[in-house]
């Protein structure tokens, strides 16, 4: 069981540039070691023959084609606009900005 001492965490959260106080370092140097044993354990059963993985399920990103298809002109998309100004819509200003 491996175990890290108050001043590890002290170490770790000046490098984190955190603020801890002593219960709280205290805390931590227990919460600490209970996750590098946790991570020690599933070491020890993964053999060379189990792949990393940082999901248990496979992921895959889904990808298409993009394809030019038929859309909305200029003036369809803008003729049900409370405000149109120059073939854009037209917003109201916000937080002061200057036009």
């Amino acid at each position: 069981m491996s175990s890290l001492e108050k001043s590890d965490v002290a170490r770790l959260a000046a490098l984190a540039r955190i603020d801890m106080t002593d219960a709280d370092q205290d805390r931590m140097a227990g919460q600490l070691s209970a996750i590098v044993d946790a991570v020690a354990k599933v070491s020890e059963v993964a053999g060379d023959d189990i792949p990393a993985t940082s999901h248990p399920l496979p992921l895959v990103n889904v990808h298409r084609e993009d394809v030019v298809r038929p859309s909305l002109t200029q003036a369809d998309a803008l003729a049900a606009a409370p405000a149109a100004e120059e073939g854009r819509f037209r917003v109201p200003q916000i937080l002061g900005e200057e036009a």
